[in-house]
């Protein structure tokens, strides 16, 4: 699998990246992460990305890791109690926030620690910064980032504090193409694209029942992609992920799953990793074209 340096970290990182939120909301099992994970990691994907507040995501991963450890980089956030005693964002929680990570995840460090999209207020205050930063000094992190979008996410950025951005992009949400991504490559910070799939909103014939999904869906049916109408789903789902993978300055695209089979379909869908360029701008005049000024990057 293609891999990309990931910014100023240098870590070079797999073009697909395996997301814990799905497995952790979704109670997946062990036995499931297991080959989930065993999938993911021989195919060549060598990320994975968890969250504090996950459900048991961060423990199920750490123990499908535990004996392939020196395969992956593991990236987690933190910033939320999510169990623990203490206010969100406050030093003391995040230091136990990050101890707690990492026995879950049965490792003594992780590669990437990200602050989880707190606002421009919270990091102005600068002490949750000062805290990712002495879980690095510390060697419990290698590199700091932050999981974030809009004018947070940029908020963020001019800190110059952070190694990495996490942010959505996708076919149903591009402000940070815009908005983000380019103040982000300027600084050498290393970006992911979250949500790469848009949730895959468009199988639903209707607009679906989970308000989650109903943004993205909404704003699919105002744009009107041609290839999510010609395309069989498989297909579709390629085209979509190979768009976000085309947007200058992202290295890797992060997608979830509790299915071991839909995972190494998502697998399929690259190579090739990119769309050609008319595609990505035909993508991007629709988009342009239809999109709401309210339309901000989904946190």
């Amino acid at each position: 699998m293609e891999r990309r340096v990931l910014g100023r970290t240098k870590l070079e990182v797999s073009v697909l990246a395996f997301g814990g939120a799905e497995i952790g909301y979704e109670n997946a099992s062990q036995e499931t992460v297991d080959r989930l994970v065993a999938a993911a990691l021989d195919a060549g994907v060598n990320v994975i990305d968890t969250a504090e507040c996950y459900a048991r995501s961060e423990e199920k991963i750490g123990t499908a890791v535990s004996g392939r450890r020196h395969e992956v980089f593991l990236f987690t956030k933190c910033g939320h109690a999510a169990g623990l005693a203490g206010e969100d964002w406050t030093a003391p929680l995040i230091g136990r926030s990050v101890d707690r990570s990492l026995r879950n995840l049965r490792t003594d460090y992780v590669d990437l620690l990200q602050l989880h999209s707190c606002s421009a207020t919270i990091l102005n205050r600068g002490e949750a910064i000062r805290a990712l930063e002495d879980a690095r000094d510390a060697g419990k992190t290698r590199f700091i980032g932050y999981s974030g979008d809009s004018a947070d996410a940029m908020a963020a950025i001019q800190t110059g504090a952070f190694d990495t951005l996490q942010t959505s992009i996708n076919i149903a949400d591009q402000e940070a193409i815009t908005l983000t991504v380019p103040s982000a490559v300027e600084r050498s910070m290393g970006v992911m694209a979250k949500r790469a799939l848009a949730n895959a909103v468009w199988k639903y014939e209707e607009r679906p029942p989970n308000a989650y999904y109903q943004d993205y869906w909404d704003r699919l049916q105002r744009i009107g992609y041609g290839f999510l109408r010609n395309c069989n789903l498989a297909e579709s789902l390629a085209h979509a992920l190979r768009f976000a993978l085309s947007v200058p300055g992202v290295t890797t695209a992060i997608t979830g799953s509790k299915s071991a089979e839909r995972f190494r379909q998502n697998l399929t869908f690259i190579p090739p990793c990119t769309l050609p360029d008319d595609e990505f701008a035909d993508i991007r005049r629709l988009w342009i074209k239809h999109a709401s000024p309210t339309w901000s990057g989904q946190v």
